[in-house]
């Protein structure tokens, strides 16, 4: 079998370490009844509490109706709670309720556990320069999905 051209290996690769951190972490929040989709709407409602319901389906890249079904669920769990935008009354804030405190506390542990699992064997000058290396990669993408956006608009008249 040919090899694969180094650049576009980079970009399978990452895709398939994503996708197997993914399963990863759904498997191991199951301990705690939830899924790996809604320990990511707790953290983030935790760093953003009193966001929007849109402003949170952008964020998690989800269709909000996804968002909806996840935050039903932790809604009916006591975890979270909607509350009606003063200023928007089509649109709702979400907060944590108590019951998730302990429950974020409990996941940071289990994503600390989860990384240290992740990245054994690898040095801290190794994951800090993959991680420098990874943002410039992340800043590429933005500046090219930008200037596509750009000529598309420019293009439509």
């Amino acid at each position: 079998m040919p090899q694969q051209p180094v650049k576009r290996e980079f970009a399978f690769t990452i895709m398939d370490v994503a996708r197997l951190i993914k399963t990863y972490a759904d498997q191991r929040a199951r301990q705690f009844g939830i899924s790996r989709a809604q320990w990511a709407v707790l953290i983030r409602i935790d760093r953003h509490e009193g966001l929007k319901q849109t402003e949170l389906a952008d964020m998690l890249d989800l269709q909000p109706i996804t968002l909806t079904r996840l935050l039903d669920r932790l809604s009916d769990n006591g975890l979270i709670e909607r509350r009606a935008d003063p200023n928007d009354r089509r649109a709702n804030r979400l907060y944590l309720k108590p019951a998730a405190k302990p429950l974020l506390d409990r996941l940071a542990d289990l994503g600390t556990d989860m990384m240290e699992t992740v990245l054994d064997g690898i040095s801290m000058t190794s994951i800090e320069r993959m991680l420098k290396e990874l943002g410039a990669v992340k800043d590429n993408l933005r500046s090219a999905i930008a200037r596509n956006a750009t000529q598309q608009q420019a293009a439509a008249g």
